[in-house]
């Protein structure tokens, strides 16, 4: 698949979801940045927006198998990634697959459960197996994890650690919709007897896998090379930041402008690909000092200077 097909399954894939889902195609270009750049999707929004509709809509329009897992207080590693049971007629254990064997993974309101189940992901998000009672499980190929989490000022939430924070190449919000957009949610709604809309498949497990695969034959000059790298090391030179973006972040910076540049159809990356993916790539990994978060300073104001104070390459 080269980068023109590309571009057009991507539109088509977009044209499919937006018809289900009421938002602006910005953010459903940033959730599929991540499926591009062979990352993770992390949604935060007050309940009811649409994270959940969104999730499943890029499932069923990419035509891979979905599973969603309701994070609660109560909720253990095992629900997650599954367990061995003991099966008497064999008198052997057989391991039975937990919710998170499955393409795409819908993890609902990630920050309510524990610390220690929300680490369960850490090794299927940046390794795609799982390990059980030392036994090691590949997960279906691709995988991907779309995780949902309610504000941090809500009841009941347990903020995720950097580490895991870290494990997710975007990080966005949907916001609620404007009022012609309010109007046209309940105008569909008027229109079909379900209460959630349905989206067609567009693609299939074999063709998000090569589509997957385009953005590594897509041209960085070195000169955008030393530029992503300065992007990365000024947020470490805030004063206002405790921890920088890591070395990991500046490589998901490089992935996702290639994944842009592919969604786009072009074959190299510009400046512009790296400023458009820098906020979703590069925010969410900052950690503020104790005085900024007592300011409420906005981690997307730090990336915006940043952006603005590291000279830009020029293309020739």
């Amino acid at each position: 698949m080269d980068v023109t097909e590309a571009n057009e399954r991507c539109e088509s894939v977009l044209d499919a979801i937006g018809n289900a889902v009421i938002a602006d195609r910005e953010f459903l270009e940033t959730v599929l940045l991540g499926v591009m750049a062979g990352g993770h999707a992390l949604l935060e929004d007050v309940p009811g927006t649409g994270k959940t509709l969104t999730a499943r809509s890029f499932a069923s329009a990419l035509g891979l198998s979905f599973s969603r897992v309701q994070f609660t207080p109560d909720l253990l590693p095992a629900d997650v990634t599954g367990t061995h049971v003991f099966n008497e007629q064999d008198r052997t254990f057989e391991f039975n697959e937990g919710p998170i064997f499955a393409n795409v993974v819908l993890a609902d309101e990630i920050n309510r459960a524990p610390p220690k189940t929300q680490a369960a992901l850490l090794e299927a998000m940046e390794e795609g197996q799982v390990t059980v009672d030392g036994d090691t499980h590949e997960l279906p190929k691709p995988f991907f994890v779309i995780a949902t989490q309610n504000p941090v000022e809500q009841e009941g939430t347990f903020p995720l650690p950097e580490a895991q924070v870290d494990r997710f190449a975007v990080k966005s919000s949907i916001g609620y919709p404007d009022v012609e957009g309010e109007y046209e949610l309940l105008r569909r709604r008027a229109g079909r007897s379900a209460q959630s809309p349905s989206v067609g498949t567009v693609l299939d497990q074999q063709l998000v896998t090569d589509l997957r695969e385009v953005p590594e034959e897509v041209r960085v000059d070195d000169d955008l090379l030393e530029y992503m790298a300065n992007v990365a090391r000024e947020t470490r030179e805030d004063r206002r930041v405790q921890v920088g973006v890591s070395p990991r972040g500046t490589q998901r910076l490089f992935e996702a402008a290639r994944a842009y540049a592919a969604m786009c159809g072009r074959e190299f990356v510009t400046p512009d690909d790296v400023k458009r993916v820098a906020q979703p790539v590069l925010a969410h990994r900052v950690v503020l000092t104790p005085d900024a978060q007592v300011n409420n300073v906005d981690k997307s104001a730090i990336v915006d200077r940043v952006l603005d104070d590291v000279p830009v390459p020029t293309v020739e």
